[in-house]
C-alpha cells in the first residue's frame, strides 16, 4: 500500500487492541457486575466492530500478497505455479486496496453514522408570511423525506402564521444513520418564488434557518438537576379551557451554558417536562460539541461548513426549478421533487464532499 494509507494503518493498529482490551474487560466479573460500565463498553465495542471486522480481512489479504510474491521470487518455482500466484497477488493487491479505502471512508464518517436521532429546529427568517410558508415547505420535504427512510418523526413544539405557515417548528427524527444524512441541514435557507399574496407575479426573496441537533442518549451527557431551573406557567395561545386553567407549561434554564428551553405543546405538565428535557440536553450537548469542534477545526478544516444558522447554506429558485447548494457549488433542477421529499441526490453529493475533505485530513 502507499504511504499515504501509513498513518491510517496506526490507527487501525490502536482500535483493534483497543477493540481486544473491552471484549477482555466484557469478560471480568467485575464490569459484569457494573451494568452502566457493561453497557458503555458494549456501545463502543460496537462501534469499532465491523472497522475491525475489515482490518482483519485485510491483514489476512497482506499475508497472502506476500505468500504470492514469495513464490514468485523463488527461480525454481514452476510456471503454472508462477501464473497461479501472479493471479493471486493482482486479485489480493485490489481486494486489500478497495478494504483499506472502505475502512478510511468509514473511519472518517463513523461518529456521524452513530447518531439515530436528531432535532431540527426550523424558523421563519426575513419574508414575512411567505418566510413562514417557506418554513412549513421545509418541514414538509424533510419530513417526507424520513417516511421514505421509515424514520420515526415527532413534533415537538411549533408556532403557526396567519396563513397556515411556520413561524418556528420543532421536531425529532429517529432512524439509523440520521445525523450522517440531515447534518448537513443547519444553516440559512433562501427562496425564490412568487409568493401566494403576489398580485403582480413578482418574485419575492424570503428565508428560513435550520439548527439540526444530535440528540445524545442520557449516557452520553449528564446534566446535574442542580444546574437547572424549572419555570411552570400557564400556557398560552388557543387550545380552550385548559390552557388558562392547568399550569403546565415548562420553561428549563440550564445554568452554566445560559441555555433556556420553553414547551407549552402538551397540556400535561409531565409530558411536556420530558419535551423540553429533550431539547435541553440536545442543546447543550450541541454547545460542548461546538466548542470541541472550534478547537479542532483552529487546527484541522474538514466539515461542510459550519452548520451556523447565519450562515447561507443553499437556493431554492422556483422559477428556474432549481436548488443550489453554496458550499459544494452544485445546482440541481428538480426543485419539485425534492420538495416533495427525494432529496437522495443532493444528500449523497453533500456527504461524499464531506468524505473526500475527511480523508484529505486523516
Amino acid at each position: 500500500m502507499t504511504e499515504h494509507y501509513d498513518s491510517l494503518l496506526v490507527k487501525l493498529d490502536e482500535i483493534e487492541t483497543r477493540y481486544n482490551e473491552i471484549e477482555e474487560m466484557i469478560s471480568t466479573p467485575e464490569i459484569a457486575a457494573d451494568s452502566a460500565r457493561l453497557i458503555a463498553l458494549s456501545k463502543e465495542q460496537g462501534k469499532l466492530k465491523s472497522i475491525v471486522a475489515k482490518y482483519r480481512k485485510y491483514k489476512k489479504a497482506e499475508i497472502g500478497i506476500k505468500e504470492a510474491e514469495q513464490i514468485l521470487a523463488e527461480g525454481d518455482a514452476e510456471e503454472d505455479l508462477k501464473m497461479l500466484a501472479e493471479e493471486e497477488s493482482q486479485q489480493l493487491t485490489k481486494q486489500a486496496s478497495d478494504l483499506l479505502e472502505d475502512i478510511a471512508g468509514r473511519l472518517v464518517m463513523a461518529d456521524d453514522m452513530d447518531v439515530d436521532s436528531i432535532i431540527v429546529e426550523i424558523r421563519a427568517g426575513t419574508g414575512g408570511e411567505e418566510a413562514a410558508l417557506f418554513a412549513r415547505d421545509l418541514y414538509g420535504m424533510y419530513t417526507k423525506y424520513a417516511e421514505s427512510r421509515k424514520w420515526k418523526v415527532e413534533s415537538l413544539d411549533f408556532s403557526s402564521s396567519e396563513k397556515s405557515g411556520f413561524r418556528e417548528v420543532i421536531f425529532s427524527i429517529k432512524g439509523p444513520g440520521v445525523w450522517s444524512e440531515l447534518g448537513y441541514e443547519g444553516g440559512g435557507h433562501r427562496v425564490q418564488r412568487v409568493p401566494q399574496t403576489e398580485s403582480q407575479g413578482r418574485i419575492h426573496t424570503s428565508a428560513a434557518t435550520v439548527a439540526v441537533l444530535p440528540e445524545p442518549e442520557e449516557l452520553d451527557i449528564q446534566i446535574a438537576p442542580d444546574d437547572v431551573i424549572e419555570h411552570v406557567s400557564r400556557s398560552s395561545g388557543p387550545g380552550g379551557q385548559n390552557v388558562n386553567k392547568v399550569s403546565s407549561a415548562i420553561k428549563l434554564e440550564h445554568i452554566p451554558t445560559g441555555i433556556t428551553v420553553s414547551m407549552q405543546e402538551e397540556k400535561s405538565q409531565h409530558k411536556n417536562r420530558a419535551k423540553a428535557w429533550r431539547l435541553l440536553r440536545s442543546r447543550v450537548y450541541e454547545h460542548f460539541q461546538s466548542q470541541k469542534r472550534a478547537e479542532r477545526d483552529s487546527k484541522r478544516r474538514s466539515m461542510i461548513g459550519s452548520g451556523d444558522r447565519s450562515q447561507k447554506i443553499r437556493t431554492y429558485n422556483y422559477p428556474q426549478n432549481r436548488v443550489t447548494d453554496h458550499r459544494i457549488n452544485l445546482s440541481l433542477y428538480s426543485l419539485d421533487k425534492i420538495m416533495t421529499g427525494d432529496m437522495d441526490e443532493l444528500i449523497a453529493a453533500l456527504k461524499n464532499y464531506d468524505k473526500e475533505q475527511r480523508l484529505k485530513n486523516l
